[in-house]
C-alpha cells in the first residue's frame, strides 16, 4: 500500500510509519490539513490516514473537499473524539472508517487493508462529467449539453486530465508532467496553445465558460461561475 498519513503529531506519525515500513507499506506525511489536501490531489495513494484536529485546515473539511472534486481515494479518520456524534460526523464528512485514539496498530492495519480491498473491488471509472459537459473514457466520446464535440488525442487527454481535478487549479508543470510526459520548460507555450483550443471547443457557443484561466497559477475547470 502508498498510505498518505495527514497528522500533526510527530510521535503518532512516527509510530505508524514505523508499522507500515515493517508491513511492507510505504507512507508520505503531510503535517497539516492544506499540504494533506494539496498532497492527497496530487493522486498515486491507494488510502489515506487523516487525523480530525489539524493545523490550517480541519480533517473532515480536508476529506470534504476531496469527495466534492470527486476523489474516491479510501480514507481511515483518526481522532481522540470517540462519542457516537463524532463518529457519525466524520463518515458523513465522506470518511470510509473511523478509529479512536489511543489505538493498537494491528487493529489500523487491518482496517486499511480491509478499506484498501473494498476500492478494488469497486468498478473503474468510465464517465467523468463537469456541469452539462460529458467525457465517456470507454467510447472516448465527448458531449456537451447533447452536442459531440471532437477532440484530438492530446486534446481529449488534456480534458481527462482537468475534469479528474475539476474545481481544483491546475499548473502547466502538472500538465506537462501528467499528459505531455516532459520535465518543466518554462520557455514552452505548448500548453497554453491546447487548452486555447480545447476552450474553443468546449466552451464556444454556450452560455456559460467552464475552463478558466487562473493568472499566475495555471487552469482550473469548475461548473460554477468563477
Amino acid at each position: 500500500m502508498h498510505v498518505l498519513h495527514v497528522e500533526d503529531d510527530d510521535r503518532t506519525a512516527d509510530f505508524v510509519a514505523k508499522g507500515l515500513a515493517e508491513a511492507g507499506h510505504r507512507t508520505e506525511r503531510a503535517r497539516d490539513g492544506d499540504e494533506g489536501l494539496y498532497l492527497a490531489r496530487e493522486g498515486g495513494y491507494d488510502v489515506l490516514i487523516v487525523d480530525r484536529m489539524l493545523p490550517k485546515l480541519d480533517g473532515l473539511a480536508l476529506v470534504q473537499r476531496l469527495r466534492e472534486a470527486g476523489d474516491r481515494t479510501p480514507v481511515l479518520v483518526l481522532s481522540a473524539l470517540g462519542e457516537v456524534d463524532d463518529r457519525v460526523e466524520g463518515l458523513r464528512a465522506g470518511g470510509d472508517d473511523y478509529l479512536v485514539k489511543p489505538f493498537a496498530f494491528s487493529e489500523l492495519l487491518a482496517r486499511l487493508e480491509a478499506l484498501v480491498r473494498r476500492g478494488d473491488s469497486e468498478a473503474p471509472v468510465t464517465h467523468l462529467s463537469v456541469g452539462d459537459l460529458q467525457l465517456d473514457l470507454l467510447s472516448r466520446r465527448v458531449q456537451r449539453a447533447g452536442r459531440l464535440i471532437e477532440l484530438q488525442p492530446r486534446e481529449f487527454r488534456l480534458l481527462e486530465y482537468l475534469m479528474r481535478h475539476a474545481g481544483q487549479v491546475v499548473t502547466r508543470t502538472m500538465l506537462l508532467e501528467k499528459v505531455w510526459d516532459y520535465t518543466f520548460d518554462p520557455q514552452t507555450n505548448v500548453i497554453d496553445v491546447h487548452v486555447s483550443r480545447l476552450r474553443g471547443k468546449i466552451d464556444k457557443g454556450f452560455d456559460r465558460a467552464l475552463l478558466h484561466t487562473v493568472r499566475g497559477a495555471g487552469y482550473v475547470l469548475r461548473a460554477d461561475a468563477p
